[in-house]
């Protein structure tokens, strides 16, 4: 459903809304920021450090000046999500970085964030690029339901939505029905409507079913997916993937007790999630999807069904 209305990195969503297409290392369609634009902006995800050249062309686009930015907002302090931070803030001479609680300390000093990433990601952090720190004064550190007025009807309100992080929030403006759940509802393939979950470790999934819970509590009609785009039937997309993550959840446990393979769980994972029957090739193909990025999830599950049933 994403609007025709699109130039090289930027398209027009609705009349406040716009998305920019950050394109990590040419990769089309994979990492989005949004932007609402009204008497005050809002940028929705910065991405990581190497696109934010791109963050700027998708600005200026749109007619975005870099003295018009008043709040930065991150669902989380992953480097795909919010890397950029310290860059875009550097040439955003009003704005100020909204940040969960548990996220700000590493912000403001993003040294052991990126030594861990390093350690996780591999050649894939390089690709996203070392995040630079964020001074103090200018981070609004955010609680649940912290609300931003934008002007002209328009608030964001912050919603926590822990489980894929501990340091996850998601956004809710009311005026349109819309959410940005960052990863709290997985990585969405347009093409063909299907969703791939976001579920590396440290995962929780009681906490990540209730935090998908409370989005749905807001009745939401649209969804602003990070990875990626605009999608309609927002409850009925956080009810399906509640359903898949649980689904995942009983094909692990029962392979965990026969001792296979994070690969043999990935095989039947693939037999009986119809989402992943559709988008095997697609994850096969993607230059950074096709990283690992499965197994990891997989992983998120074995380390979260050995814990909780030690």
């Amino acid at each position: 459903m994403l609007s025709l209305m699109r130039k090289n990195f930027s398209m027009r969503l609705s009349k406040h809304l716009f998305l920019i297409d950050l394109k990590p290392s040419g990769v089309n369609q994979y990492i989005a920021s949004y932007v609402l634009k009204s008497k005050k902006v809002a940028i929705v995800e910065t991405g990581p450090a190497t696109t934010i050249p791109n963050l700027f062309k998708g600005l200026q686009e749109i007619g975005v000046k870099v003295d018009e930015v008043n709040y930065v907002v991150v669902s989380h302090i992953h480097l795909d999500h919010s890397g950029g931070a310290g860059h875009l803030l550097n040439s955003l001479p009003r704005a100020k970085l909204v940040v969960h609680r548990r996220g700000a300390p590493h912000v403001a000093d993003p040294k052991k964030l990126w030594s861990q990433s390093k350690q996780a990601l591999g050649q894939v952090a390089r690709l996203y690029g070392e995040p630079s720190p964020v001074s103090s004064e200018r981070i609004i550190v955010s609680e649940d339901d912290t609300s931003f007025d934008l002007g002209e009807g328009l608030e964001l309100r912050v919603v926590e939505t822990v489980g894929h992080a501990s340091h996850h929030q998601s956004f809710y403006e009311k005026k349109s029905g819309s959410i940005f759940p960052g990863d709290t509802a997985g990585i969405y393939i347009s093409e063909s409507s299907s969703v791939i979950p976001t579920t590396p470790p440290p995962f929780h999934l009681d906490k990540a079913l209730a935090s998908i819970e409370k989005l749905k509590q807001l009745k939401p009609k649209l969804v602003y997916f990070s990875h990626f785009g605009e999608a309609n039937n927002a409850l009925e997309k956080l009810e399906k993937y509640a359903t898949q993550l649980r689904l995942w959840a009983d094909i692990i446990a029962h392979k965990i007790g026969e001792k296979a393979s994070v690969k043999e769980m990935e095989e039947e994972i693939t037999l009986r999630d119809p989402n992943m029957k559709r988008v095997v090739n697609f994850v096969a193909k993607h230059p950074i999807l096709n990283r690992g990025v499965i197994l990891q999830d997989i992983r998120g599950f074995v380390e979260y069904l050995k814990y909780t049933r030690a």
